[in-house]
């Protein structure tokens, strides 16, 4: 099998040793990230079919998008999402839905990512496992590979899947998957072996993130949740020219993880950051964070610049990739052919020129999608590059 960088990177993190904070442990909050840039507003091209997760008949909530660039006709490159209960969407580039793929008995898929040979990596949390499908170029049609035996990725049994502390984030890299573990601060690195017609993993190992922190009067602080749960990690992406695993801790910040040595530093707290909270995890005072509204979540890359998703806001906010110093911040507004983005979950970026989209594409997730027919509905959301005026 060949070696990839993000073969190296696992070696890597099982040479490291034990991380550099386990769970349970300490780290003071640090300043608030200054102001950059200017708040840009900016309209969606297109937009996917509404996705409805209710009891009107509607099984399907969309989350996390991810872009496949066609190898020779760039015209036919695909968008795949997930719909949770519903499994997966297949979308072309005018956002008309080509293909359905159900999530099965028992799944529930999360996140997703493109790596490989033509390879979509699913996180199925309802099963505690990866799930792949392969994208035929001629056919666009996707095919599902996952090896008939694949692993558990956390979960001791089956009976502790039904507890649902399973996977959830995902980001990849060649052979490498980051996957964040629901209601903890785990994150697991897992080696992909694609066999061509089948493929599968191997977890190579393991990092816990803080879930106790230290407020600046030198007072100890957790975010509020339900009992038994700590604060977890979704949206996450890995730079692979740094080596860097970006992982967006939903109620603390973005952590910058070293995936060489596993040192890792906040990036930005979220504004909520230190806050207290009464019985209810209402807020009853000022946090101390920076200037992301919790959930901090989607994280994605183009070129140099690292985009992260405040959803507590419902904006967008742009770091250079390389300093990780604020660029601007964005938000998604209505315009004359879609509505606007709010509360999103996941994100992804290309800057490879598309029919349409000469600078790139971006797609978003939009978790309030409207008209909403009279019930709610959720979808995705394409932007072209060029509005963000960075390039």
């Amino acid at each position: 099998m060949r070696r990839t960088l993000a073969l190296a990177i696992a070696g890597a993190l099982l040479i490291a040793g034990t991380p550099a904070h386990a769970a349970g442990s300490e780290v003071v909050a640090g300043s608030p990230a200054p102001a950059g840039g200017t708040d840009h507003r900016v309209t969606a091209s297109t937009e996917t079919p509404a996705l409805f997760d209710d009891e009107a008949g509607g099984d399907a909530d969309a989350d996390d998008p991810a872009i496949w660039v066609h190898p020779s006709d760039r015209a036919r490159s695909l968008v795949v999402g997930t719909a949770k209960n519903g499994g997966l969407r297949v979308y072309d580039l005018a956002g008309r839905e080509i293909q359905s793929i159900p999530a099965g008995e028992g799944g529930r898929f999360n996140n997703v990512d493109i790596t490989g040979r033509n390879l979509v990596v699913v996180t199925d949390r309802g099963r505690d496992r990866l799930r792949f499908y392969r994208i035929d170029p001629g056919t666009l049609r996707l095919t599902d590979v996952t090896v008939a035996d694949a692993p558990l990725l956390f979960s001791a049994d089956e009976a502790e899947v039904e507890l649902q502390a399973t996977g959830y984030g995902l980001a990849t890299y060649g052979s490498l998957a980051a996957v964040s573990r629901r209601h903890t601060t785990r994150l697991g690195f897992f080696e992909i072996i694609d066999r061509g017609r089948e493929v599968t993993y191997t977890r190579r190992e393991t990092l816990d993130l803080p879930r106790t922190f230290t407020r600046k009067d030198g007072s100890s602080w957790t975010p509020c949740a339900d009992p038994g749960e700590d604060p977890q990690v979704e949206g996450m992406v890995i730079d692979p020219k740094a080596g860097v695993l970006y992982a967006a801790q939903e109620d603390v910040g973005l952590w910058r993880i070293d995936l060489r040595t596993k040192k890792k530093h906040i990036v930005e707290y979220v504004a909520e950051f230190g806050a207290p909270y009464d019985g209810d995890c209402t807020l009853t005072g000022p946090g101390e964070g920076g200037r992301i509204h919790a959930d901090v979540e989607g994280a994605t890359i183009y070129q140099d610049y690292l985009l992260v998703s405040s959803q507590g806001d419902s904006r967008f906010f742009v770091y250079d990739r390389r300093t990780n110093k604020p660029v601007t911040t964005f938000a998604v507004t209505d315009g004359s052919r879609t509505d606007g983005v709010q509360h999103s979950d996941g994100a992804a970026a290309t800057p490879t020129p598309l029919p349409g989209y000469p600078e790139g594409l971006l797609v978003l997730h939009d978790g309030e999608n409207k008209p909403d027919e009279g019930r709610p509905s959720t979808n995705f959301k394409y932007v072209d590059w060029r509005q963000l005026h960075l390039c």
